[in-house]
């Protein structure tokens, strides 16, 4: 019998390992605590970069169906001020798939979703512990009270990952507060907001805090407050008029985004693990994604995510008979490539809420570097 991989975690990482683990004919199951597809939203837009995400679909043999479900239109970004008046403007050639084109994180889900075989997800299943089995590999208890074995435990189960304690004691940082709201079908409800944020993103940077808003695919609008966490509960931000105090002085057309969100805001720490975070490696087990590298959310995480899924999958399928070299290659490799990008998303975040944000945010677009615009 060939070698059993159990993946914890069905976010787009975790899909991502399983269709190319699957495509080389190795067993890999994906275990989701969520109860089916369609459980809860699956949030923002995202947009896939050609060395990381879009590199992952193609090892995926999914970089047609992509193209066919991405907006490059979505790449349109604008940068306002408090008062209104436009600090950049990036208008990206239409119809280009060269740069980073967007695509609704919940289409990319599916799109994953539909190229595995319907066993190959087991929904409803939250890991809750990993006992490891006196011959090798593990055993697997779920909340449900099933169990499971496996050969190799893959955890990409995200930010509170189970499987991350097998290997590393890690302290999570609170580096910033995001509120979120939605404005359904704005084209027809909300027709100025809609014009006001585009094809794509739209950031209005103040002194410690951020106002965005993001078009999806499906027509609405997903507004996004970053904060600098300043020791209040976040239930404080379940209110919209605690919010709307905070911009106190900002261009109405802008608080209007806050003002037009269906339903009460919902608030959430955004935690990140120290940059340069390593583990010495354990037989049968390896993480990818956020429950390896959890990182701001500035552009890089599922790109990440992916390439994890995509590079892991690869030196399993080329060295199958020895799986823990193969583990061991990916963990050296990916540690490199992810110690200089945890390293700048943590800068770009920092840059964000600084008092000097707009002026360093206008340098970061004008000037062209080799970083990732920050995620809307």
């Amino acid at each position: 019998m060939g070698m059993r991989v159990a993946i914890a975690g069905g976010g787009l990482g975790g899909l991502t390992l399983a269709r190319i683990l699957r495509r080389h004919g190795i067993d890999a199951v994906v275990y989701e605590r969520e109860t089916s597809r369609s459980a809860r939203p699956q949030g923002r837009s995202l947009d896939l970069h050609p060395e990381s995400g879009q590199q992952a679909l193609a090892a995926a043999g999914l970089a047609g169906r992509f193209r066919s479900r991405a907006r490059p239109e979505g790449e349109e970004h604008r940068l306002l001020a408090p008062s209104g008046r436009t600090l950049v403007h990036h208008v990206p050639d239409p119809g280009s798939f060269s740069g980073r084109p967007e695509i609704d994180r919940g289409v990319l889900r599916d799109l994953l979703l539909d190229s595995l075989p319907g066993d190959a997800v087991r929904w409803g299943r939250r890991l809750i512990a990993a006992s490891p089995r006196p011959g090798g590999g593990w055993e697997l208890t779920f909340q449900d009270g099933h169990r499971s074995s496996c050969d190799l435990l893959v955890g990409a189960d995200g930010a509170r990952s189970v499987v991350r304690p097998l290997l590393a004691d890690v302290r999570l940082s609170h580096v910033a507060t995001l509120v979120e709201l939605t404005v359904v079908d704005a084209d027809r409800r909300r027709p100025g907001l809609a014009e006001l944020v585009g094809p794509g993103n739209l950031w209005c940077v103040g002194e410690n805090r951020i106002l965005a808003a993001q078009r999806l695919g499906d027509g609405s609008l997903r507004i996004g407050i970053t904060l600098r966490p300043d020791g209040r509960p976040l239930d404080t931000w379940r209110d919209k008029r605690a919010l709307l105090d905070l911009f106190g002085g900002w261009d109405p057309r802008l608080t209007a985004l806050i003002e037009a969100g269906d339903g009460r805001p919902a608030p959430r720490a955004i935690e990140a693990m120290p940059a340069g975070t390593r583990w010495p490696g354990r037989p049968g087990v390896t993480l990818i994604g956020d429950a390896a590298h959890l990182m701001p959310p500035v552009g890089e995480g599922a790109n990440q995510a992916m390439l994890d899924g995509a590079e892991l999958a690869a030196r399993l399928a080329a060295g199958p008979a020895d799986p823990e070299a193969a583990i061991r290659a990916y963990e050296e490799g990916m540690f490199t490539r992810i110690g200089p990008i945890a390293e700048m998303s943590a800068r770009i975040q920092a840059m964000m809420l600084s008092p000097t944000a707009a002026a360093d945010l206008v340098r970061f677009f004008t000037t062209g570097p080799a970083e990732p615009a920050p995620a809307g």
